[in-house]
């Protein structure tokens, strides 16, 4: 049951990693106005990116761990 969940949740992480850089395109393409998008995706994780900057060590950890998920898709 334990391995259900986490290939659910796999699966919804990939889903949405796969918005946002279908937004993150979008942006680039159609400029900051993307009607169905609904916000700024580029501004956002520049902001996410520049707290992890400032968070020092602890934001490079941070960091890591995001990384570590992203490429544990497979």
């Amino acid at each position: 049951m334990l391995d259900k969940a986490k290939a659910f949740l796999a699966q919804i992480l990939d889903i949405g990693l796969l918005l946002i850089a279908v937004a993150i395109v979008l942006q680039v393409i159609f400029g900051s106005v993307v009607p169905f998008v609904g916000g700024d995706i580029v501004k956002n994780v520049l902001a996410i990116v520049k707290e992890l900057g400032d968070g020092g060590l602890v934001g490079l950890i941070a960091a890591g761990l995001l990384l570590h998920l992203i490429n544990k898709r497979g």
